[in-house]
């Protein structure tokens, strides 16, 4: 497989899990602790990747500061962005419960929560293609990473859109949707930066790292917490091990 195909075709990989999570909360309704422990486990994933995977990484090839940089700028305009589509109505856009505004509640709320979902995505596609500039290859521990959270996420909005009544079409039109321009981040994460300089490179892989944190604490902790708090902690520890763990062998 020529080497900038990969990216393309990985970062879809990866997104397709959304679809997949998606589908089977659509065919069988999944008890709310379910959903809530599998997000658990889903954010302690993707926090041992963004510190080994991502950071770490990104402080060995461009040096500190621009990962302080990078790391602030993508949390503050994750934030930033998210702040202007909860006031949309995509607030709970990772919510299984029946948080999610229906479009008679408020009109307008599917366009946001599609920009959200996007919004959610586009981070850990375009580290993927990253990764290939450094090592030839799409990192297995952040492959496994984006993959394992990537379902829960699906899980959990889709248990939500459903409640909210939103239709089929909408619900997987949209994961899928997601799913190829998670491909497409991939592959221009890569291409725009194959040439450019280490520090560059740190600092936008810091800025997805970042953005990554922050939607962890806005979106899927708070799911993570909603029906299943007691265990929420061990469970998430679970996550961080099983990624740690892949990031040494792999």
């Amino acid at each position: 497989m020529p080497t900038w195909l990969m990216p393309l075709v990985w970062g879809t990989g990866a997104g397709a899990a959304l679809v997949l999570g998606s589908a089977v909360s659509w065919r069988w309704s999944i008890p709310s602790k379910v959903v809530s422990t599998i997000m658990a486990f889903g954010a302690g994933v993707l926090i041992s990747a963004l510190a080994f995977e991502l950071v770490d990484e990104a402080v060995k090839g461009g040096g500190l500061w621009p990962t302080v940089a990078g790391f602030l700028a993508g949390a503050v305009v994750y934030v930033g962005a998210n702040m202007l589509l909860s006031r949309a109505g995509a607030k709970h856009r990772k919510r299984s419960g029946g948080q999610q505004p229906s479009e008679q509640d408020n009109p307008g709320s599917g366009t946001a929560i599609a920009v959200g979902a996007l919004l959610d995505g586009v981070p850990e596609s375009v580290v993927l293609g990253v990764g290939l500039l450094a090592g030839g290859a799409v990192s297995p521990a952040m492959l496994a990473a984006v993959f394992i959270s990537n379902v829960p996420e699906g899980l959990s909005g889709t248990a939500g859109m459903k409640k909210a009544g939103r239709s089929a079409g909408y619900v997987f039109g949209l994961w899928g949707s997601i799913a190829v321009l998670s491909g497409l981040a991939a592959l221009l994460g890569y291409v725009a930066l194959e040439d450019a300089p280490e520090e560059l490179v740190a600092f936008i892989t810091s800025v997805a790292a970042g953005g990554i944190l922050a939607m962890l604490a806005d979106t899927m902790i708070p799911e993570a917490f909603e029906e299943h708090h007691n265990l929420t902690g061990l469970t998430a520890a679970v996550g961080f091990l099983t990624a740690f763990t892949v990031h040494h062998l792999g």
